[in-house]
This record gives C-alpha cells, structure tokens and sequence, in this order.
C-alpha cells in the first residue's frame, strides 16, 4: 500500500479538486493524508473570522476516509487585487518564504514516507496567488524529501471554455472570470490521468456540505436533494498532469499508475 499526500491551499479545494481520488485511494487500503497551505481565513484588518474552515476540513477529510490532517500555519491570502496585512502573529502565504514553507510541507512527507504528492500546476489552475505559490512550495518540497512522484491537479481548458460559452448564452453567472478560461488549468492533451471516481460522488457531495461556510444558503438544501447520479455527472472525473510522464496518448485511470 502506498501514502498520498495531497498538499492544497485551503479547505474545501481538497473536495473540489481531488475529492474522490483521495476516497478512491483510502477505499483501496491507501494512506491518504491531506495538508492545506492556510486555514482559509482571509479577512481585512481587525475582522476575525466567524467560522473555524479547518473544523469544517476535518469533517470533509472524515468523510472521504482521510487519514491524517496537517496545516502548514500560514493565513490565507485571498483572492483579488488587494493583499491584506499579515494578522497577528501569521504570515499570509502569498508573503511566506518559500524554503520556510517547503521545509514544513517536507517533514510532514518524511514523517509519512510519502510515495506520492498531489500539488497544483505552475500556473496554480486560475491564477490564485496562494495556488500558484502551492506549485512553488511543492516542488520544492518533493526534492527536499527525495518524494518519488508529484502529480498536479487540474481540469481540462477544453471544459471550461465549453461551460463558459454556455454560461454566456444563457446570460449566467460563471465560477471563473471569462479573461482567465482561455489560460486557466491545462489543455486536456497535456493530461495523464482522468480518475473515474462516480463510485464515490456520494462521499464527496457528502465532504462538500461539510463545508457550510463555503455554500450559499440557498445552495445547502440543493446540494442535499441533489441526486448522486446528477452530481456525478459535474464531479464525476477527476483530472491530473504528471510531469514525468512523456507519453500522454495513454491516459491512466490510476492515481498510482506511471
């Protein structure tokens, strides 16, 4: 049995992102540990946040069979032109040294003989500042605890763009600001695995709920009496680019397959 360690920038991106692979990964006998960059708390000078997310992630990582939660104890930076002040006490991770920030992340893969290492592609999917410093931090990190493999998470450009155009048409919101689509994530050639992980969309709508801070108030009793069969059908892939991997004609249907 191998050990995963899934490095993210907040809580709930493990869910998004690579929540039915972990789950996939601990059904099959897998160690699966989760590691988040920032506990998700943004706020502004003198706000303090109205909710715990890494309460909420600890709930999320249960439901998916996560084994182990770790936070490299840095603040989130937010997402937009404006980079708060550090809070008391913590550094944004934005502002962290990235050697400080990879040598934290490295202990946690040694202590875990980590085999595998799911980070974030350079380009930190959309442009999060706290994404793409994940990508940074991960590298790094995998070469100071000689980790044998890394894989990004990611989703192909393709889909993207087709939703947005949809989303045009019909005059409605989109999660992703449309001058970012064109760049955002990777293009599906350059993908290597597309994990079917339908078997498990009733863990991850599960791992999402727990998420209430996350989820509009309307969108709470939707996601409850939305089908499993119909969520699968928006989360029920999930995708990944290695970078040691030279062939992509062939792609895998196993985190754990090179």
């Amino acid at each position: 049995m191998a050990t995963v360690v899934a490095f993210h920038a907040h809580p709930d991106d493990e869910v998004l992102l690579t929540g039915g692979t972990l789950a996939r990964a601990a059904a099959e006998g897998h160690r699966v540990v989760v590691v988040v960059a920032t506990d998700g708390s943004v706020g502004g000078p003198g706000d303090r946040p109205a909710v715990d997310r890494m309460v909420e992630l600890r709930a999320s990582a249960g439901v998916l069979g996560v084994h182990r939660v770790a936070h490299l104890g840095y603040a989130d930076s937010g997402y937009g032109p404006v980079l708060f002040p550090d809070p008391p006490g913590r550094i944004r991770f934005a502002r962290a040294d990235a050697d400080e920030a990879a040598r934290r992340l490295a202990d946690v893969l040694r202590e875990e003989h980590a085999d595998l290492l799911i980070s974030y592609e350079a380009n930190g999917g959309y442009g999060h500042r706290d994404h793409v410093k994940v990508h940074e931090v991960g590298e790094r990190a995998a070469r100071l605890a000689a980790t044998p493999r890394i894989v990004y998470a990611t989703m192909p450009r393709e889909l993207l763009m087709r939703g947005l155009r949809i989303a045009q048409r019909l005059r409605l919101p989109y999660f992703y600001d449309a001058a970012i689509v064109p760049s955002a994530y990777s293009p599906r050639s350059s993908i290597t695995h597309r994990i079917d992980v339908r078997p498990f969309v009733a863990q991850k709508k599960r791992a999402i709920a727990q998420h209430r801070s996350q989820l509009p108030g309307p969108a709470r009793p939707l996601l409850a009496l939305l089908p499993s069969a119909a969520y699968g059908l928006v989360a029920g892939r999930e995708w990944f680019v290695d970078p040691a991997v030279r062939d992509t004609t062939a792609v895998r249907d196993d985190i754990f397959a090179t």
